[in-house]
């Protein structure tokens, strides 16, 4: 299987944070869900992806380009949704339509206005004058208008309503239903990633904690709910995270390593990087 998204050992260090060591793989045709919190570092990886800036040290291969040594061309092949996206700011949509006709050697404007016909995309509005949302709305619109293989998408979901985003994720999976498609996409909000995506990486303060298949993550881990004596009988290696009260423990575990006779209660993807979140800061 070729990989869409290859990056090791990659280091990128700013005056009072570092993005340390990290390590992802995302297979042609699968969606991964890259979570943080804000001040993360979700925003330098897809900026070192794409090579907007220079990494300190390792490798990234993206559709199978070094981005720091191949040409442009890579470029049309990827979909592209940043955080600020600076686009024209006095241009509507249909001019900025004709702008990327120039720019992208694929661009096909019959889907371009059926994205902007779906989203509800004004097109009746400069830029500088449209919501946040609406923004958001149009640059997903322009990421899918030029025949992608891979979406890189920066807090995307940011600013929609429940309702918009849920047909943008029914879009990103559309996409994807092609063997050759892939998305890397960033948020905050975990429960959307959890309906869309197959691979989860976790990203805490500029370390990764953990990138694995979403239904592994919740085949392996769960919530434990004992005593005090009975935590004390199951590998400490098998123990993410313990809460304790006056009536005993809450623990997130891996399943395979608790003792015949224990059961747990299924964890969300969200839970488990809130949860595993606590714990690094401990």
């Amino acid at each position: 299987m070729n990989n869409a998204i290859e990056v090791r050992g990659l280091c990128k260090s700013y005056p009072g944070f570092k993005l340390d060591n990290l390590n992802i793989t995302l297979p042609s045709g699968y969606i991964l869900g890259f979570v943080g919190e804000n001040g993360a570092g979700k925003s330098t990886t897809i900026r070192l992806l794409l090579d907007l800036i220079r990494r300190d040290s390792g490798e990234i291969s993206v559709l199978g380009n070094d981005p720091a040594q191949a040409d442009a061309s890579w470029k049309n092949d990827v979909g592209v949704v940043l955080d600020s996206m600076g686009l024209p700011s006095l241009m509507k949509a249909d001019m900025i339509g004709k702008v990327m006709a120039d720019a992208f050697t694929r661009w096909d404007n019959e889907k371009f206005n059926y994205y902007l016909d779906r989203f509800d995309v004004p097109r009746d509005k400069r830029f500088m004058d449209m919501s946040n949302g609406t923004k958001m709305k149009l640059g997903i619109a322009i990421a899918l208008s030029h025949d992608p293989k891979l979406l890189i998408l920066d807090e995307a979901t940011n600013g929609l309503d429940p309702l918009v985003r849920d047909d943008v994720n029914e879009v990103l999976m559309e996409f994807t239903r092609e063997d050759n498609h892939s998305i890397f996409i960033s948020s905050h909000i975990v429960s959307d990633l959890e309906k869309i995506c197959d691979y989860i990486a976790f990203l805490h303060k500029g370390k990764l904690m953990l990138c694995e298949e979403k239904d592994k993550l919740s085949s392996e881990y769960g919530i434990l709910s004992c005593s005090a004596d009975d935590l004390k009988t199951i590998d400490p290696d098998a123990i993410l995270h313990v809460s304790k009260n006056a009536y005993g423990c809450r623990a997130v575990v891996r399943r395979d390593s608790i003792p015949d006779g224990m059961t747990t209660d299924q964890i969300t993807i969200e839970e488990l990087f809130i949860l595993m979140a606590k714990e690094e800061v401990q």
